[in-house]
């Protein structure tokens, strides 16, 4: 068996190599679905439907568990495929499978409380707010999830999340450093401007600003802490597994890449935040 990380294109990898690094003697296969990408801007229906293709693809190689290294398909896809489409492809496969997301454990990392907490509600107003900024694609802002989210178990922390449009697409063309960090800037100035000041606590709320967090830090004040999401990912993953025995990550240390793209080397800035070549294999 293998645990399998499905991402619309090359971000996921920020949260497959902190995985990696936590069970390295798991298997691993990532799917990128670079043929769609990005998730963003798609109507609901549709990200949903490519995340079960995604899934579905990744069950056929072998995982027992499937991590949606994506925010946007974890905020749409990840409840309803849970509910509606698993428990009938348990039974087709006949072997125990799920799906994990990236939101639950960012959300208990931003809280410092259990997803299971629910706030006490206070008719008095809090005087003192703590301020997070989420920077996400456009369909992950519409969902509201983090505010939602986190207003249901900490009502001192204010969330203010500012859509990206363009960094994806920027981020999967190769885009240079200058002009990423122009397009970084406008929108911390833009959160900035919504909140009134900058915010105390971010969030890189896609996967694929990972690759360019040294750009996202260069534009916050100096000091402001980042929540990273691969680390979460990876603590949340590990206690999962020590829970549930029934799903077996595999013991080869073996590491697949698929892409239902262009299979081959991946870009410059991919690889350079990697640490060296990567190619990807056609799904």
């Amino acid at each position: 068996m293998t645990i399998g990380v499905f991402d619309s294109g090359v971000g996921g990898l920020s949260v497959h190599r902190a995985l990696v690094q936590r069970l390295p003697q798991a298997d691993f296969v990532y799917l990128a679905d670079q043929a769609n990408a990005p998730y963003g801007g798609r109507p609901g229906e549709e990200i949903v439907d490519l995340t079960r293709a995604g899934c579905e693809r990744l069950f056929e190689a072998g995982a027992s568990l499937v991590v949606l290294a994506c925010n946007t398909a974890s905020a749409i896809a990840l409840r309803r495929l849970q509910q509606t489409w698993l428990p009938g492809y348990r039974k087709t496969l006949g072997r125990p499978v799920n799906i994990l997301g990236i939101i639950v454990p960012t959300i208990e990392a931003a809280t410092g409380l259990p997803w299971e907490h629910e706030a006490e509600r206070r008719g008095d107003k809090v005087e003192q707010l703590d301020v997070l900024g989420v920077f996400s694609t456009q369909g992950t802002t519409n969902s509201r999830v983090y505010e939602i989210e986190i207003d249901k178990r900490k009502q001192d922390l204010a969330v203010f999340s500012q859509a990206c449009p363009d960094l994806v697409p920027m981020i999967e063309a190769d885009a240079g450093v200058v002009e990423l960090a122009k397009a970084v800037e406008g929108y911390v100035q833009a959160l900035k401007t919504r909140i009134g000041r900058y915010p105390d606590r971010a969030v890189l709320g896609c996967t694929h600003y990972e690759i360019i967090a040294d750009i996202f830090r260069a534009a916050l004040p100096a000091g402001t802490p980042v929540i990273h999401q691969p680390q979460s990912t990876a603590d949340s993953l590990e206690r999962y597994l020590e829970r549930h025995p029934e799903y077996d990550p595999g013991t080869g240390g073996s590491r697949v890449f698929l892409t239902t793209g262009q299979p081959g080397p991946q870009n410059g800035l991919v690889q350079s935040f990697w640490g060296g070549p990567l190619v990807f294999e056609k799904a």
